[in-house]
């Protein structure tokens, strides 16, 4: 056999695995995690030469309309979507994904912590896998606390933070003495905001589905929020979501900054903040009400019912929410980048409890969020920072742009309440839970 021979025997072979090749596409959010995982995905493809990955990454806000159109019109763009938990049990029920039951022997779906995979569950089956979990807390600048002579309690109020906040603003001409969430969307400023009202002891909806905004408590949750804002926070804090605010803190400019536990790899990697060795972390505040502002979510991967390519779009799945995928993330970025919040063996490993001072803040604050008792009086829905109900994607966006703009100073809060209220109740007309 001559040397042509052999180029040309190669090259067929090589054009033959290509033509047989299967391609999947991924919906992704741009967070870091996921950013970081398309990067590793050379782990994935030596392992499968036979899968080609496409990838379709947005914003937030954007993947969520997206890939909540293409599921409910089964237009089948995509082979793998990242939804979260408010998404899962509806969409599951409606029967628009399929059960993950083929992951493989070793993925070990026992070791995904309890509170992360009951939200991804229905009916004992498991319909989405998650690749990070989070809950919310406090991250702040231990330098700053200390120029101030502040004390962060492991448990603190949201008067002492307001304190904390207007004092670190007074003393540093340069830093916003805190950065919350302002960005308009369900799953943006009403994620934070849902969750800082439940430790006002405020709620969406009453036992019989009457919307709370004209009560007292939503109030006070949404007055607290924009005098803080206004006093203590960013310029333009009403176009701020999640990865604004961490650029924002990664480059010195927060004093506090209370988002996703998730965010805690990024804010302490030496590599990516300036702030590396000065953050401290802290439980989410509270009124005494007995429930802390803190959420419980979790970023997951699921497989629309409608493709034709489960088979290869659960491998894939298996690859990136598995065991191995985090040994390969340690091993490549460090353990104290490895995703947190969705595995108990990971809290049990020691290299990732030295490497990530804030791993058992984090689990602490998954364990305290109960998705079955969000609010401090009792409601008919289920979910912490969100209300998992079909009507509450579009309702929760639309209060999500009053109050952005009732903190951009373009409508009281009065008028924002007034205008949710209004909102709340015509959703919940149409949609037959009241008259």
């Amino acid at each position: 056999m001559n040397l042509r021979t052999l180029i040309l025997g190669a090259s067929a072979s090589l054009f033959a695995l290509a033509a047989h090749a299967e391609s999947i596409t991924i919906a992704t959010v741009n967070n870091g995690d996921m950013v970081r995982m398309q990067k590793l995905t050379d782990d994935f493809t030596a392992k499968n030469p036979d899968i080609e990955l496409k990838w379709v990454t947005l914003e937030e806000n954007v993947l969520r309309e997206r890939v909540t159109t293409d599921i409910a019109t089964k237009g089948g763009q995509y082979d793998v979507m990242t939804i979260g938990t408010y998404e899962v049990p509806i969409w599951a029920k409606q029967n628009w994904l399929l059960p993950l039951d083929k992951l493989g022997d070793n993925y070990d779906v026992k070791d995904i912590i309890p509170a992360i995979a009951g939200g991804l569950s229905v009916d004992g089956k498991l319909y989405a896998a998650p690749f990070y979990g989070e809950s919310s807390f406090i991250m702040y600048r231990k330098d700053l606390f200390e120029k101030s002579g502040l004390t962060m309690p492991d448990a603190p109020t949201w008067d002492f933070i307001g304190e904390a906040a207007r004092k670190i603003k007074a003393d540093n001409t340069d830093v916003n003495g805190i950065c919350l969430r302002g960005k308009a969307g369900w799953g943006e400023n009403m994620a934070f905001l849902t969750a800082m009202s439940n430790s006002f002891g405020a709620r969406w909806f009453d036992e019989e589905w009457k919307p709370q905004f004209d009560q007292p408590e939503w109030k006070n949750t949404l007055e607290t929020y924009v005098k803080l804002m206004n006093d203590a926070g960013p310029q333009g804090a009403s176009s701020n979501g999640f990865n604004e605010n961490l650029a924002l803190f990664q480059q010195g400019k927060c004093g506090m900054w209370i988002d996703a536990t998730v965010a805690a790899s990024f804010v302490s990697d030496p590599k990516a903040s300036q702030v590396a060795d000065k953050v401290g972390y802290a439980l989410a505040p509270d009124t005494g009400l007995g429930k802390r502002g803190n959420w419980l979510w979790a970023w997951s991967l699921a497989i629309p019912a409608g493709t034709q390519k489960a088979d290869a779009a659960e491998k894939f799945v298996a690859w990136a929410t598995g065991k191995d995928y985090l040994k390969l993330v340690a091993e490549k970025e460090g353990w104290a980048n490895v995703p947190p919040g969705t595995r108990t063996s990971l809290y049990e490993n020691a290299d990732y409890q030295k490497a990530a001072p804030f791993a058992k803040m984090t689990l602490d604050s998954i364990n305290s969020a109960d998705p079955t008792k969000p609010t401090v009086k009792p409601v008919p829905y289920v979910g912490v920072q969100f209300v998992a109900i079909p009507e509450f994607q579009g309702l929760g966006t639309t209060v999500g742009q009053l109050f952005s703009a009732a903190l951009a100073g373009q409508m009281s809060v009065d008028d924002a309440l007034k205008q949710a209220q209004d909102a709340a109740t015509a959703a919940m007309t149409e949609g037959g839970y009241i008259q």
